[in-house]
């Protein structure tokens, strides 16, 4: 059975020294001191490894069972839940005044990790819940927050939601969902819904949905949806639960992972709903939702990618297969560990390299959702709301990747479903689907994020990048190892970037054409970036002379191979981006 234990080591590390959070003018950030910090994340640790981890490969062929209309989740799932609810993990960064601990979003985004690496199905429940949560904070009225956000923040009530449609996916104004007023306005909910992770199951006194509809006679297509609050139980004025309202779950789907998370097909008839926000502009508050999961969502492809790295490590220094080709490593044994070939130690590198600058590439994204949330600052709001697509898409696509290259340690074993690694590539697999497919992230990231602003914000991005490099340039090994393959890999960005401002006007299809290849340089420089910071830290911290020269030597020797390795990819995107839309639509429809 795979094992999992939280790299608090290096959370630590990004949290101190490289992003210096309790040195920030973020509000909260002054309290974030490393054994505060070190506190929470090792009991987030312990309940990852001792209680969630173990729940995963049961929970995987186990799944959930759909039994009169109450879905079953997988045995020990619910105590583990209750384990995650008392200790106030679904509230970390819930306002005090709604029973939370009103830490910053950023350590609610690391706490979540070890758990989202040790038990992703489970922690959707929660991870919905949040995203719900948010939204009501931030669109409901003062009557709805006090109602709701009390027991969405302490789990008690979990949270969904509900936009696609059998026939509707993306293209969100062809649903058919309906929301009728009534007199004392309140509106009746009718249609249906689909691929609803958590709609119903057995772990919360109530779920709370937040569904996408349309109120007759408003406008047509996209701005005509509204968002409604429609609970499974009605809530007494007391708070009390009420009579069930008329929301059901239809139908469980077979899914490829994630099986011990329920998704379901709901079923809207004339259910009692209460409009968030204003009629009309459901979009609006459910994109705070969205854009909150995304960044989970980005989270989830490299955290999966991390516990499933963790085990092809122990794996390599196990398994004896051959003798390494310099001379023999275990001269006692058969045959030499599968860690001495140097193919092996490529792709743990790749594991290794991506996950790392990962987890500090989201954990910037997160206190920037910070900085923008609690500092009102609208150019922190812009710039992540430019690298969101880049989070979400990026990180689930080479997240996946890496799950693949961790299976492909094990040989035929990583087949075997007995040894687990089949189920982080499976569970990683959605990511890279829903919250918004990754090709739908990649046209938003070049048909809206690029000219935001009138492109003031892909500008900064860019001058941040610019004066990093020459604050440093000084330093000669960093200059080397870092800044000058930094640098070139920009240029490969903004020379993609150019291609679409001289061709897109002309023909559309060569930025939409090109696309998933500029979300993928712009990872690539985002992770570049991450890197260069990271070294910095590292220095550092190998000149402090603080006892720990083995952990930073790694982590210099680390960035150092992806900069060498995977940042030149950069030039081969910048060279399908230049090919322009021909090859791609060269073929008539009817030769496929």
């Amino acid at each position: 059975m795979p094992t999992y234990t939280a790299p608090i080591r290096d959370m630590q590390f990004v949290l101190h020294e490289m992003l210096e959070v309790s040195q920030q003018d973020i509000p909260g950030y002054a309290d974030l001191e490393p054994d505060f910090t070190a506190a929470i994340l090792e009991e987030a640790g312990k309940l990852s490894s001792g209680v969630l981890a173990p729940l995963n490969l049961t929970g995987d062929q186990e799944g959930c069972h759909l039994e009169n209309g109450v879905v079953r989740t997988p045995a020990g799932f619910k105590a583990a839940f209750d384990q995650i609810r008392e200790g106030g993990w679904t509230a970390i960064d819930v306002a005090e005044e709604f029973g939370g601990q009103g830490l910053p979003y950023l350590m609610h985004t690391a706490a979540n990790e070890p758990m989202v690496s040790a038990n992703m199905a489970l922690n959707m429940y929660q991870g919905l819940t949040h995203g719900a949560y948010s939204a009501i904070a931030i669109h409901g009225s003062d009557e709805q927050k006090a109602r709701w956000l009390p027991k969405l923040g302490s789990c008690e009530w979990t949270g969904t939601m509900n936009l696609t449609e059998p026939h509707c996916g993306t293209d969100l104004g062809l649903m058919r969902t309906k929301a009728v007023p009534i007199e004392d306005g309140t509106y009746r909910i009718s249609g249906q819904k689909i691929f609803i992770s958590a709609g119903e199951h057995d772990m919360a006194d109530n779920i709370v949905h937040l569904v996408l509809a349309k109120i007759p006679g408003g406008p047509a297509g996209i701005k005509g949806v509204s968002l409604f609050i429609v609970p499974k139980f009605l809530v007494n004025e007391d708070g009390s639960l009420g009579a069930r309202n008329g929301v059901t779950c239809g139908n469980l789907e077979e899914k490829m992972g994630i099986h011990g998370n329920a998704t379901c097909v709901m079923n809207y008839d004339e259910a009692e709903g209460y409009l968030l926000g204003e009629p009309h502009k459901g979009m609006r508050a459910m994109f705070t939702m969205m854009n909150e999961a995304r960044l989970g969502v980005g989270l989830q492809g490299w955290a999966q990618a991390e516990a499933a790295y963790q085990n092809a490590v122990a794996y390599a220094k196990d398994r004896l297969q051959g003798r390494a080709v310099t001379g023999v490593q275990n001269p006692d044994g058969p045959a030499d560990p599968l860690i001495v070939h140097p193919d092996i130690r490529r792709a743990l590198m790749d594991q290794k390299s991506f996950v790392e600058a990962a987890r500090a590439f989201t954990y910037w994204g997160a206190m920037l959702i910070d900085r923008s949330h609690k500092s009102d600052d609208a150019e922190a709001e812009a710039m992540i709301s430019l690298l969101t697509p880049v989070i979400k898409g990026f990180l689930t696509d080479k997240g996946f990747d890496m799950c693949v290259q961790a299976q492909q340690v094990y040989g035929g074993h990583g087949y075997i479903e007995e040894w687990g690694q089949s189920q982080f590539v499976r569970d990683a697999r959605i990511a890279m689907i829903y919250e918004g497919a990754n090709g739908i992230q990649a046209l938003d990231l070049v048909g809206r994020k690029l000219a935001a602003n009138g492109g003031k914000t892909v500008m900064g991005f860019f001058e941040q990048i610019k004066g990093f490099i020459k604050e440093n340039e000084g330093d000669e090994a960093l200059k080397r190892d870092f800044l000058d393959p930094l640098k070139s890999a920009s240029k490969d960005l903004q020379a993609a970037a150019m291609v679409f401002m001289q061709s897109g006007m002309k023909n559309p299809n060569v930025a939409l054409a090109g696309s998933t290849d500029f979300m993928h340089l712009m990872g690539h420089v985002c992770l570049g970036w991450t890197w260069a910071r990271m070294a910095k830290a590292a220095q550092a911290g190998l000149e402090a002379g603080t006892g720990d020269a083995a952990f930073y030597e790694a982590k210099l020797a680390t960035g150092r191979y992806y900069m060498a390795r995977q940042l030149p990819a950069t030039k081969m995107h910048l060279a399908r981006i230049e090919s322009g839309a021909d090859p791609v639509m060269a073929l008539d429809e009817a030769a496929f």
